[in-house]
């Protein structure tokens, strides 16, 4: 399929932090499909399956994790890509490692990481995610990181727009390999982050329902997933409600989906480059405006309704103290880390509180879990709410 005039063009990529020599081509690859293969190859990528998206280790194999997540939004991602003429190898990629940069216990594990690191510079999951994949991942002899395209690092970066104020471990980053952070990133990403939102915004009401913790009552107060819901009853009168539930949620993404690539559609015609969409000031890949404003409104009941749930609420409270504790036992006794960890503890105050950050980081729910135990000799009571 050709390319439109405004995608990311990967015959004009413009390169990869450390120059490839002749053995870097390894089969008839686009330099985005190679980023795309490098991701799916991570040890990082395969820590995901160990990561919460809603529920912290939760008993059932049935909700979502951070892979799964990842692997919907990809699919998304994919989706709309194809119907706009965009590189569909670049969303794709940008979709599978977009959380590649999440610790264990999701934001709550952040939020821990961040108020330990509050002297040194703070913390950030969408800025820990480009210092993995640029730094911290190693699979090669002769340079850091995964050494992924020039295009693939800025839509990372810009996953939330343009960045003005980066922190501590993005600033450090883009000096070294400019991202021209000031810019719209590519429709690429931008079609990567909405993907985003719509593949969260509808799967976490599937495992909300599942877990009892969204009513569909309730949920039917937003009159626009009450007018899809209706269309689903008419059309399987006869299915059990768990099967309804399910097309209500598919129902759902499709028309957003469906809403973005038009709007998007309309936002760019013109346009003749990919630097035209970077200048662009705004973004260009979007829902319409009353698409926007019902994403919102349901963004608003999932935080009212899901996600400050007391349960929940109380569910992250235990794991903020869990890996709180963590950095203070580690920071005390550096050799309750891994050895490697401890081999490369660097003196100096900042780097030594991010590297003990990087390391915990990494860790899927299930190993910080068992970390504290192995540290404090009792397993933390109150993690798992499903």
């Amino acid at each position: 399929m050709s390319l439109a005039p405004f995608a990311a063009n990967p015959a004009h990529s413009r390169g990869r932090e450390f120059a490839l020599g002749a053995e870097g081509t390894r089969g008839p690859r686009s330099p985005f499909q190679r980023d795309r293969d490098r991701i799916i190859h991570s040890i990082a990528f395969r820590r995901l399956a160990g990561k919460a998206q809603v529920f912290i280790a939760p008993d059932g194999d049935h909700y979502r994790v951070r892979l799964t997540h990842s692997l919907e939004v990809a699919q998304i991602g994919r989706v709309a890509a194809r119907s706009l003429g965009l590189d569909e190898d670049l969303a794709e990629a940008l979709c599978l490692a977009h959380d590649i940069g999440h610790p264990p216990f999701g934001h709550a594990g952040e939020d821990a990481l961040n108020a330990a690191l509050a002297p040194h510079g703070g913390w950030d999951h969408n800025e820990h995610c480009l210092r993995v994949l640029m730094r911290l991942e190693r699979p090669y002899a002769d340079v850091p990181g995964l050494n992924l395209s020039w295009e693939m690092l800025e839509g990372l970066a810009k996953h939330n727009g343009p960045v003005t104020a980066p922190g501590w471990a993005l600033a450090e980053l883009d000096g070294a390999y400019p991202l021209d952070l000031d810019q719209w990133s590519s429709l690429e990403g931008q079609v990567a982050a909405l993907s985003d939102d719509i593949a969260y915004d509808n799967h976490d009401i599937d495992d909300g329902l599942r877990a009892g913790f969204l009513d569909l009552d309730d949920l039917l107060t937003l009159d626009f997933l009450e007018v899809q819901w209706n269309a689903v009853r008419a059309r399987h009168p006869d299915a059990p409600r768990a099967l309804q539930l399910r097309e209500l949620v598919r129902d759902q993404i499709g028309v957003m989906v469906t809403d973005l690539i038009a709007t998007t559609r309309a936002n760019v015609a013109g346009l003749q480059s990919v630097d035209d969409v970077r200048q662009a000031g705004r973004a260009l890949a979007t829902l319409s405006p009353e698409w926007t404003q019902r994403e919102r409104r349901l963004k608003a009941f999932l935080y009212e309704r899901l996600y400050y749930h007391p349960d929940q609420l109380a569910t992250a409270r235990v794991a903020h103290k869990v890996i709180a504790q963590l950095y203070a036992a580690f920071d005390q006794q550096p050799d309750l880390m891994s050895a490697s960890w401890v081999d490369t503890l660097p003196e100096q105050p900042d780097a030594r509180a991010r590297h003990i950050a990087d390391f915990i980081a990494g860790m899927t729910d299930r190993f910080a879990i068992d970390s504290y135990a192995r540290v404090f000799g009792q397993v933390p009571e109150g993690l798992s709410n499903v």
